[in-house]
This record gives C-alpha cells, structure tokens and sequence, in this order.
C-alpha cells in the first residue's frame, strides 16, 4: 500500500465526486475499514453467535441484552452492517488496484534509461570513475557483467555535453511490485469469498424470493415451502442431526427470528457413531461411520466423517461438529425428599416430557441429557458431608451443604463416577428449576453418597445435596427414614423408644422430663414446630436451621453451648430410633450400633436437614436406560472457499514479494574521455534502505567502475 494513487485517473467535472473516488480508494479509508472489521471480528468471537435470547439476558441484563440485539451483536457475521463493511472494503481495495496497476505496469516495464547524467549525482549511492577503455566497450563489458549478476540491463547510445555517450540502465527485484498487486487481491478475494459462503446469498433468496424465517414446532415434512431453500442453493452453511440407525436430508439454518430448512439433494445415514475420551473425561475422538444415499441416481456411497476430516458429495461437504443425545430412553424412579409423596416409577424419552401432579400442584418433567460418563476429580476430596452435627454453629454446618460435590484443593484423581442424568421441573407458571443427578454413589469423605445438584439459573453452577447409601449401594434406608420422619405417629413411637431407653433404674420423671424434650427436638427437626430464626423473620422450615433458631431464642448465649451438645445428641438417639421403627415396619431386622451405622446416621441427619431445603417434593434417581447417539454434521456448499484458498496463496505470495525482494536500479553514464578513455558515473536506487544496499552499491563499484573500496 505504499504506491500512491497517482495511476489510473477518473475523468469527471464533478469535483466532489472525484474526491469521492479518491478517498474511497486511499489507504487511509482501507485502513479505517480493516480496523472495524477486525473490531467486529473481536465482538464475534468474544461474544457466543447465535445463542438463545435467555441466555443473553442472563448475561447482560434485560436492557443492555435489548440494546446489543438492535445491533445484531449476537449474528456479527451475518449482520447487514458487517457486510456492508465487507462490501465497501471490496470497493476500496478494488479501486486502488485498478488506479494503480497502470503504473506497477509501466514502471515494470521501464528501465528509465532516460535519466540525465545530473540526475545521477543527486543520488545517495554514486560514484565517479575514469575508464580505461572507451564508453562502447565499457557499456558492453558493463551490461554482460549486470546480466551474468541477474540483472535485466538496457543499453542507451545518446549524445551528451562531452560528445557520443552510452547509458547503461539495469534494473531487479521487479517481483516487489507484483507483491503489492497480490496483497491488495488476496484482501478482494478473500473478502468476495466471505460474501459468497456468508448469509448475503441466503438473505438475498429471503429479500427477493419470499423466503422467511420458521418459528413454529412439528415435524420437518410439513414445514411449510417458503421456509425451505432448494437443493440448487449455490451456497449455505447449517446444521444435520442423525440419530444413529436413522436418515435425514434436511439442515437447520439458524436466523435470528428463526430457521431455514436447507434441502439436501442426498440423505444422511448413520450406521455407527464412535466416541473416545481422554482420562479426564473430554473426548479425544468422535467419527460417524455414514451412508450418502443420493435422490437422483440413487447411489449409496459409504463413508467415515472425522473431525477435520470431512466427507464430499455433490460440492457439499459434510463435516462433524459435534456430537449429542438421540433421544435415550431412561427408567427412572421417584424418590420422596421434601414434602408428602410416595415412591413411583416413570420412563421417558431425552427431548421429552411427561406431567405430573401433585395434589394441586402440577409439574412438567422435561428430559433435558444423559451422560454416559463423568470424570470427577476425587483426589482430597473435603467435602462437608461428614460435619458433626454436635457442633454449636449448626447454621454454618447446613449453608456448606447444598454446596459442590466435591472440592479440588488437593492432589486431583481422576475418576469415572458413571452415568448422571439431567432434568428439568417447570410448574404451571413456566419457571424451572434444572437438576442433575448421579445414577451410582459416589466416594465422598471415606462415604457412599448420592449427588441430587440443582441450580435455578443456566448461568449457576450446580449444588448438590448429599443422600448416604445403605448396605445395599440404595436410597431405600434413606426413603423409609424420611418416611418415618414425616409420620407423626412413626416420631412419637420413636420418642418413647428412646426415652426408654436412654434411662436406665427406671426413673420415670427423668423419663418423662427426657421424653418431652426429644419431642421438641425432633418436632423442631420434622417441621412439625415453627420457629422464626428471629422476631418478624419468615419461620424455619425445619432441619437442624429450626433447632438452631431454638436454641438462639430460647437459651442465654453463655448456656448455648452446653444445651445445643445435649439437645443434638438427644435429637441423634432418636433419630436412630426412628430408623428402627422405619425398618420394623418394613419387616427388616434392627441396624446394629456400629461404626457402620454411626456414620450412616451422620450423613443421613445432614441430608435430612437439607431436604427441607430442596426446591422439589421429590427428585429422580436413573434406575435404567438405553442410550442412543446422535451426530451433529455441518454440511456447507461453499463456492467461496476455493477464492478464499486462492487469495490465502496470493496473500503469501505478496507479503513474502513486498517484505523479502527489493527493488533496485542502476544506472552507469559512459561519456568520451579522451583517445580510449570513458568518464563514468554510476548511480543505484532501492526501495529500501538496508546494509544490503549499501553492501551491494560497493560490490557493483568495483566490478563495473574497477574501484577498489
């Protein structure tokens, strides 16, 4: 872009338009052109293209996320503004290329052997010399020794001041100026390619065709024809998913306001979809082992599609993207954690739905993924599952609860903890909460936890609460203890087990006295007894928050202490023997009092306290499931990309030309000198200043003019 505008000149009377014409081609204009392109560039990557709305008010916020979609941040590549940039950039360059080639040519051309001897002093490589040979011989000995140095050299017979003399012009490097015609066309090139693989085609067919965005659900074959594009569409980009064992032939096109379907002159086919993950759980390889049945000859042609190694049919290349969920079918059941329910059992579909109710209250499941496998860091894992519920800062105990799975402060170790399976519960006013859940238990602390995590945003991560598992790697000791728990009947038998006995010698007032506080400590913990944390607040749900806010309320801080260690411990004995009733019931011999068992108890009182706090009457644990893949394929027509390829290779070509060739001249004036002697002046021009230059002006010093430096 060094080459002034001073070639090609446009012949109007309109002076305005003439310097229209020369801003538009200067390479300020280019410049200021490519700087907001690289800015949208910056925008487009930072930002998340073609996100749902929600996910952008989550973001920035309802007013800001408003304000950026008027501006199509979120589709920056495709956004009229961006391509109008594109275009006046094509404009630009194009403009300067056609002003300046006649100019590159015609200096390519020329030798300037015209240059005055005056002229050639004026240079800052010269030098003077006295031949010893006359200026005829000298021109020839000096031009053969410039051609066998690779110069390309013209010779010059005019007659100046001293009589009859020879000009010897020689020039290299030329090839520079082909470097800045090939930088200024690789930038049309590869900007007429984006124009062509980008959205303008797609938005011409819209604008021009009828062609309008799809909104709406049902299956593909009865959208409608105005939302579909014809297989002949010279150039689109979108989206194919093909569950394994299935065809498809129509791709999504994602718009701002919608979708496009893209016909495809073929079907897809996917016989197998292969996946392998590295030790931390990511993949390290998936291929699609696939079928192109072709609709008009009807050719099938098999095929394996690779990342990074795409397949070809018909121009349009199929590529694999990604990979997701082909609608498993999983069994799950329903395990009661918060409120009055009983266990049943469901099936559904990934991508389906099934209602429910409870009472008047009526919930949609909606099957949002399956993961087959979970690589969990479980090296020092610390969680707090294992808190001792005789501590006196019984507050701080339950906020650390509904926390990570897990914390990775220590050495990590890796570890496959099984399938998870996630969902979503939306009541009748359209909010969901979103969970995930472990299928197996999980080593937490030396314990066999189940992970039930929740969070109510996309943008939170998930928070788990933690279920011990029995003997038997099951919830079912958990289920029937909170059973146990929400039957009054069930806790009064209890609390006179335990009131009898924990006294021994048949004290009946101690029996009594104990007793009455251990139906206050598990009526505070069941929810049965409402307690405010402090005057005016909310009441407590329950759990170890409301005993607690008892204890807070009721008992002089210098006695905390003293009654919180005696009432956690009355409260844990009875719990114990409400597990006991709950096994009797069930026709199951007593828990023995073991070390086993205690810290069984130990989680088990935790997690009790934190199900009151668990946003759903009940949660979903993975019994059984059948899973089916699914590949996501991009399939693209791209005409572009070959003028893309072409004008990467010019661009090459040009920086390598402009940066690493110089550009040289030499000129040597041979004037008479008396009987066989020639006064010579030699000048040499390059377009840059370097030692190189100033090493070569000597070399060629001494071989033409035969001066010593």
């Amino acid at each position: 872009m060094t080459v002034s505008t001073q070639g090609l000149q446009v012949s109007t009377r309109s002076r305005i338009f003439g310097e229209l014409v020369e801003l538009v081609s200067s390479m300020r204009f280019a410049i200021a052109l490519l700087t907001v392109i690289c800015i949208a560039s910056v925008i487009g990557t930072v930002v998340k293209q073609h996100e749902p709305l929600n996910n952008y008010v989550n973001q920035f916020g309802p007013f800001w996320s408003e304000v950026f979609g008027s501006a199509q941040i979120y589709t920056v590549y495709s956004a009229w503004w961006f391509l109008l940039i594109l275009a006046f950039l094509v404009t630009s360059t194009s403009l300067c290329i056609a002003r300046n080639t006649p100019k590159i040519l015609a200096d390519f051309k020329a030798y300037k052997e015209n240059i005055r001897e005056q002229s050639l002093k004026a240079f800052p490589h010269r030098a003077e010399g006295v031949l010893a040979e006359g200026p005829e011989a000298a021109a020839h000995r000096i031009g053969q020794t410039l051609l066998g140095a690779g110069w390309k050299v013209k010779l010059q017979s005019r007659e100046g001041a001293a009589g009859k003399g020879w000009m010897v012009a020689a020039k290299a490097g030329t090839a520079n100026k082909v470097g800045y015609l090939a930088a200024h066309s690789a930038i049309v090139l590869v900007c007429i390619g984006g124009l062509l693989d980008g959205d303008l085609i797609v938005r011409a067919q819209m604008w021009f065709n009828g062609k309008t965005s799809f909104s709406g659900g049902g299956l593909i074959a009865d959208v409608k024809p105005e939302h579909r594009l014809s297989p002949r569409n010279p150039t689109f980009r979108g989206n194919l998913l093909v569950t394994e064992g299935s065809t498809a032939s129509t791709a999504i096109l994602s718009q701002s306001d919608g979708v496009l379907l893209q016909d495809l002159p073929f079907s897809v086919e996917l016989k197998k979809f292969i996946v392998e993950y590295y030790d931390t759980g990511m993949p390290k390889l998936f291929a699609s082992d696939i079928v192109i049945h072709d609709h008009e000859t009807g050719e099938k042609k098999a095929a394996r599609v690779e990342v990074n190694h795409p397949a070809s049919h018909r121009g349009i290349n199929i590529y694999q993207s990604s990979f997701d969920d082909g609608g498993s079918r999983v069994n799950l059941r329903a395990v009661p954690i918060n409120g009055p329910a009983k266990p049943f059992e469901l099936s559904g579909t990934i991508g389906g739905t099934s209602a429910l109710t409870n009472g008047d209250q009526k919930l949609t499941l909606e099957y949002t993924g399956l993961r087959v496998i979970n690589v969990e860091n479980m090296g020092g894992a610390s969680g707090n599952g294992g808190a001792d519920v005789r501590a006196v800062d019984l507050r701080s105990s339950i906020e650390s609860q509904l926390g990570a799975g897990h914390k990775t402060n220590s050495e990590k170790k890796l570890h496959n903890v099984g399938p998870s399976f996630s969902y979503k519960l939306r009541d009748a006013a359209g909010q969901a909460v979103e969970y995930n859940n472990y299928m197996l238990p999980v080593d937490i602390d030396g314990a066999r936890m189940f992970l039930f995590g929740m969070r109510e945003t996309p943008s939170e991560p998930f928070r788990y609460l933690r279920v011990p598992a029995d003997d038997q790697d099951s919830l079912d000791e958990f289920v029937r203890m909170r059973a146990a728990l929400s039957d009054p009947v069930q806790r009064e038998q209890a609390i006179r087990r335990y009131a009898v006995n924990a006294v021994e010698g048949g004290k009946p007032e101690l029996a009594e006295a104990l007793q009455q506080s251990a139906s206050r400590a598990l009526g505070l913990f069941a929810g049965a007894e409402t307690i405010a944390a402090t005057p005016g607040d909310p009441p407590v749900k329950g759990g170890l928050p409301a005993v607690s806010a008892f204890i807070e309320n009721n008992v002089p801080e210098a006695e905390r202490e003293r009654a919180s260690d005696v009432l956690v411990r009355i409260l844990n004995g009875t719990l114990f023997e409400l597990l006991q009733v709950g096994r009797e019931r069930a026709g199951l011999p007593p828990l023995p009092n073991d070390d086993k068992a205690v810290g069984f108890m130990r989680g088990a009182v935790m997690s009790l306290s934190d199900s009151f706090y668990y946003p759903a009457p009940m949660t979903f644990q993975l019994k059984d499931f059948q899973h089916v893949q699914a590949s996501v394929f991009q399939v693209a027509r791209a005409p572009g990309q070959t003028i893309v390829y072409l004008g990467c290779v010019l661009l090459i070509v040009g920086v390598f030309a402009m940066l690493y060739v110089r550009e040289r001249r030499v000129w040597v004036w041979l004037a008479p000198a008396g009987e066989g002697h020639a006064q010579a002046t030699m000048a040499l021009s390059s377009n840059r200043k370097t030692m190189e230059a100033d090493q070569e002006f000597e070399t060629l010093k001494t071989q033409l003019l035969k001066v010593t430096p």
